[in-house]
């Protein structure tokens, strides 16, 4: 048993009868009234984000979790096939489970946090920031990148990313995983 103390982004807990995933948090300390933990939560199994205030002191159950280094391989209609690192063993995930599924690029390492007790893959962390390469957006128009307009951008891995205008097919950026927004163009 944890209490509200031990929260912390990653944190996985059994809440209402399912498991979920602290996204975010805010431990508040108003001037009148006792503490409390605000928290955004993701259930791992519906993918659907709560947002749940705890009181300070309150005793959460928290799970017993296993982080590995898995290489994705290929999708599979609504499957994502993902081998172990370390002793090759394959598994399958929902493209449900996973935040922006389409910002996976073959061959790239992620995280998978797997339940202790059960061995189920609770949810699959992209790294930070993935450099895709635009194979499909309108051609830039020269002098049109003092607005902060932007445009969209299909990346070799068929998701749409909005891009400044001056990017063009064939450059390579940066695309942070989170949110799932270009972050800068990178210089070959």
């Amino acid at each position: 048993m944890a209490s509200t103390s031990d929260i912390r982004n990653g944190l996985c807990i059994k809440y209402n009868h399912d498991i979920y995933k602290i996204i975010e948090f805010l431990h508040v300390k108003p001037g009148k009234g006792p503490a409390f933990v605000r928290t955004k939560m993701k259930s791992v199994t519906t993918g659907k984000v709560l947002d749940n205030t705890f009181s300070a002191g309150h005793k959460i159950e928290d799970v017993r979790v296993e982080t590995h280094k898995f290489q994705y391989l290929y999708p599979e209609g609504d499957l994502c096939h993902f081998m172990n690192v370390e002793d090759y063993n394959q598994i399958m995930i929902s493209k449900s489970t996973i935040d922006n599924p389409g910002l996976m690029k073959e061959g790239e390492v992620v995280t998978i946090i797997i339940n202790s007790e059960d061995g189920m893959p609770l949810s699959v962390d992209l790294p930070a920031s993935v450099i895709l390469e635009v194979t499909a957006t309108e051609p830039g128009m020269k002098g049109n990148t003092a607005t902060n307009a932007t445009k969209p951008a299909t990346v070799e891995t068929g998701a749409t990313v909005m891009v400044p205008l001056f990017i063009n097919e064939g450059d390579k950026i940066k695309v942070e995983t989170e949110k799932g927004s270009y972050k800068e163009r990178i210089k070959s």
